[in-house]
């Protein structure tokens, strides 16, 4: 009889387990996370009436491959632009939830005398709520329309995003064993430096790359190409020290901006469902019946603290935000549950060795509690806010109503303020990637230079191809003034020495990279004659750097905005008259086209909307 290996038997027993059980949990319109994972402990080393799995190994492996291709599809949903558009009230809302929740997490394993990793580990645990399970119940209850449900998918993004930074940092502590405020400090601002680079890059690049290879990229093509450059930026990412998870989720928001992002997650589905059935039903496999009953207390103080902490604090998040009692409950009620992203937490501390094994089963049984609990939670938060608003005090309900009107008026930002911010923010972008030029610089072209002999010809011209790579950049940062703010602010007196301030900064500043990578292949004395000479060539020739960097800028934000622009061609194009339907709009107090008129707005030929009041 020829010899099967055990990975087929192995997949074998897991996905016809998995099966049975998906379809059993499908009839009882339960949630098939859970069944995977209850099909994962049946073929499990626990449950001993079923056959056994026997390469662990190799289904471990699978099972990292499917967390790669979760957080890759999680990244093709995720966006930047959506980011930016979920607004500031479901920002404050995440924001004081996470940190609420992964605190008292952290505390509250520290109080059931657990290990410091174990404990920060349960603090990330906590930190996401279920897209899956929250998505199932408005469904059911039927809402998905109402205002509160907007906040509530606008948190689930800031969650998710905010819970792999979280696992980054989690993974560096973990190995590195640094702990200090200097360490954590450096830790983010190399994440922070990483992830601007990758995604200026990738927009750069990849849209215009996918554009020009489009005729020859059929579904077997595409699929090939997305998974090659999503597991090229998990080797990358884990070349510099990241996770492999971080770079699986930073490809897919780069593929999200351009306009295969649909089609890319159309032809992923099925090997994501395949890779991520195989994951959840590995984290079932470690589920210990022993463990569950040993840790029976600390899952029961999970539970509560994620019911009624997670209430308490989204509520709160929500108050502060500026949205009504009534609604800030609603809120505060959906999010109460243990999402996903806790069993990949939970994987991550086990493939570190730095968490114990019985975080598996709490996780698990935690999760399971809350799962059932959330449509009865979300179902009585009216009976929640009535019970709340009686209890409170007249004078205070009336203070929070107030509150929440001023809190969403119109706030007009100067445009003193506009520039400023626009001035950091694009000094802060040119540096990061002036930065990037000169460490690469200094990691390939120096080595090369000493292995070359060192001489002074090589050195000049490894110097002058690096300036002439960095000349767009340096001459944005130290000139380019063409803002429309920046331009109608310039001629007010009041602001001219503000003026003069600024710019005198940002040359500094130029001078200091120039000065800094010179140095890099000269002494001192020469790199300062250097630096003197490569800012009046950037002055002298300033109109063709400029037209240069004008055309690197208008093709990256072409490239940025290339999806929302076909789809909106595609709108204009093939919405026919009888396709036309109404929907009722709410524009709130803050938004943009407040104070203008229609024919300003220029809807009608900009988005293909017509208004009726």
């Amino acid at each position: 009889m020829a010899h099967l290996p055990h990975l087929i038997t192995d997949l074998a027993l897991i996905l016809g387990a998995a099966a049975v059980i998906t379809l059993v949990f499908k009839w009882l319109k339960q949630p098939l996370v859970l069944g995977y994972i209850i099909a994962g402990f049946l073929v499990g080393p626990y449950f001993n009436f079923t056959p056994t799995v026997i390469d662990k190994e190799n289904v471990e492996t699978l099972a990292e491959i499917g967390v790669i291709f979760l957080l890759f599809s999680l990244g093709l949903e995720f966006s930047f632009k959506k980011l930016m558009r979920v607004g500031g009230s479901a920002s404050i809302t995440a924001l004081v939830e996470i940190v609420f929740i992964t605190i008292t997490g952290f505390f509250l394993g520290k109080a059931l005398g657990w290990s410091l990793m174990d404990s920060l580990f349960l603090g990330g645990m906590l930190a996401s709520s279920s897209t899956t399970i929250i998505l199932r119940a408005f469904d059911e209850l039927g809402l998905k329309t109402k205002k509160f449900a907007g906040i509530v998918f606008g948190v689930l993004i800031v969650e998710d995003i905010v819970v792999i930074l979280l696992m980054v940092l989690l993974s560096t502590m973990a190995v590195s064993r640094m702990f200090e405020g200097a360490e954590m400090l450096m830790t983010v601002f190399k994440l922070s430096f990483f992830l601007i680079i990758w995604f200026v890059a990738g927009i750069f690049l990849l849209p215009t790359f996918l554009k020009k290879a489009k005729r020859f990229l059929n579904d077997e093509t595409l699929l090939i190409l997305s998974l090659g450059l999503c597991l090229g930026m998990v080797v990358l990412a884990t070349q510099v020290g990241f996770s492999a998870e971080l770079g699986a989720f930073v490809m897919g928001s780069i593929i999200a901006e351009t306009t295969s992002a649909e089609k890319v997650e159309h032809v992923l589905k099925p090997v994501k469902d395949l890779f991520g059935a195989i994951f959840f039903t590995s984290v079932g496999m470690m589920i210990d019946p022993n463990a569950m009953v040993e840790y029976a207390q600390p899952i029961i103080w999970i539970t509560l603290l994620t019911l009624f902490g997670k209430l308490f604090s989204t509520t709160l998040g929500a108050l502060i935000s500026g949205q009504p009692l009534k609604q800030s409950v609603q809120v505060g009620a959906s999010m109460a549950q243990i999402g996903e992203f806790a069993f990949i937490v939970a994987s991550l501390g086990l493939s570190l060795g730095v968490t114990s094994a019985f975080l598996f089963p709490v996780a698990v049984g935690a999760s399971a509690i809350t799962t059932f609990t959330t449509p009865y939670l979300i179902k009585s938060s009216g009976w929640l806010y009535e019970r709340l608003a009686k209890i409170l005090p007249h004078s205070v309900t009336e203070r929070l109503n107030r509150y929440s009107t001023e809190t969403n008026k119109v706030a007009r930002t100067s445009e003193w303020r506009t520039l400023v911010r626009s001035t950091i923010i694009n000094a802060v972008l040119l540096s990061i990637i002036i930065l990037s030029v000169i460490v690469f610089s200094s990691v390939y072209i120096e080595p090369w230079i000493t292995k070359n002999g060192n001489s002074l010809a090589v050195r000049i011209g490894a110097s002058f191809l690096t300036l002439v790579i960095l000349s767009p950049f340096l001459w944005a940062l130290a000139i380019r003034t063409t803002t429309d703010v920046f331009q109608k602010l310039a001629g007010n007196p009041q602001f001219k020495g503000t003026f003069y301030t600024i710019r005198l900064i940002k040359l500094v500043l130029v001078a200091f990279f120039i000065g800094f990578l010179l140095h890099r292949f000269f002494n001192i004395y020469t790199g300062i004659i250097f630096t003197v000479v490569v800012l009046s060539l950037l002055i002298m020739f300033s109109k063709k750097i400029q037209s240069l960097y004008d055309k690197l800028e208008s093709r990256f934000f072409a490239n940025l905005n290339e999806r929302e622009i076909e789809t909106s061609r595609v709108n204009r194009t093939e919405l026919a008259p009888w396709d036309a339907h109404i929907v009722p709009v709410i524009i709130p107090l803050n938004a943009d086209c407040i104070g203008k008129t229609l024919l300003e707005l220029r809807w009608r030929e900009s988005i293909g909307i017509n208004v009726v009041m």
